[in-house]
C-alpha cells in the first residue's frame, strides 16, 4: 500500500465507505469553530472541501449552515455519491495534488483526506491551499500527531497515511502565509483527531 493506491482504493470502497461513515457529527465543534472564523465576501461562505467524499456529513452541515460547498475528489464514485447527496452543491473528479480551479474560497478544509498523500505531497499542498484562499480565509485539516506513516484500514481495505512533525506543519503553514489559530492533537473529544486550525494572511 502506497500513496499512489490511495484513489483506486477508495474507488473500489466508495458505497462500503458511505455506509461505514460515522454520521454522528462528532466534527461538529470544529467545523463551527472553523465558521467562527470564515470571512463572508459575498453572499456566502465559500468552502473548498478537498477529498470531499459522499458529502455526509460534512458538507451538507456545512450548506445547513448556509455555506456554498465546492467538493472536491479522485474518486469517481464518490463524486457520484456528492453530487447525489448534494445536487445544489458544486463537485470536481480532480485530484487535490495540483489542483487549480482559479478561484477564491472563504475556508478550506481537508478533513480525513491530506494524510493520505506522501509528505512531500502534503508540503506541496500549501501551496495550493494559499493559491485558493481568499483574504483571510480559514484553513482546516487533519493529519498525524507525530511524523511519519502508517497503514490503516477502512473496511477490510488497507490505506496509507503520513504525517509531517508538528515543527514541520507550522513551518509549511507560515511560509505559505498561514497563522495557527488551534491545533489539538489525539482530540478526545472528535475521535481522537489531530486538527489544524489556522488563517491566511498571505494575498491570493
Amino acid at each position: 500500500m502506497t500513496p499512489d493506491d490511495i484513489i483506486a482504493t477508495y474507488a473500489r470502497i466508495a458505497p462500503h465507505w458511505a455506509r461505514l461513515r460515522n454520521r454522528t457529527l462528532m466534527e461538529k465543534r470544529w467545523l463551527d469553530r472553523m465558521l467562527d472564523f470564515t470571512p463572508l465576501h459575498g453572499k456566502q461562505r465559500r468552502i473548498l472541501d478537498l477529498g470531499c467524499g459522499s458529502g455526509q456529513p460534512i458538507a451538507s452541515y456545512l450548506m445547513e449552515r448556509g455555506a456554498a460547498v465546492t467538493g472536491v475528489d479522485a474518486a469517481v464514485p464518490m463524486v457520484d455519491l456528492f453530487a447525489a447527496n448534494l445536487p445544489d452543491a458544486t463537485v470536481h473528479h480532480d485530484d487535490m495534488r495540483g489542483l487549480a480551479l482559479g478561484v477564491p474560497f472563504d475556508a478550506i478544509l481537508a478533513w480525513d483526506s491530506f494524510f493520505h498523500l506522501s509528505a512531500d505531497d502534503q508540503r506541496a499542498m500549501f501551496a495550493t491551499f494559499a493559491a485558493h484562499a481568499a483574504p483571510r480565509a480559514a484553513l482546516m485539516f487533519t493529519s498525524g500527531d507525530t511524523a511519519g506513516e502508517v497503514i490503516g484500514q477502512v473496511g477490510e481495505e488497507p490505506v496509507y497515511h503520513a504525517s509531517l512533525a508538528p515543527d514541520d506543519y507550522e513551518e509549511c503553514l507560515a511560509r505559505h502565509g498561514f497563522d495557527v489559530i488551534k491545533h489539538v492533537a489525539n482530540d478526545p473529544a472528535c475521535g481522537g483527531h489531530t486538527i489544524w486550525l489556522a488563517r491566511f494572511t498571505g494575498r491570493y
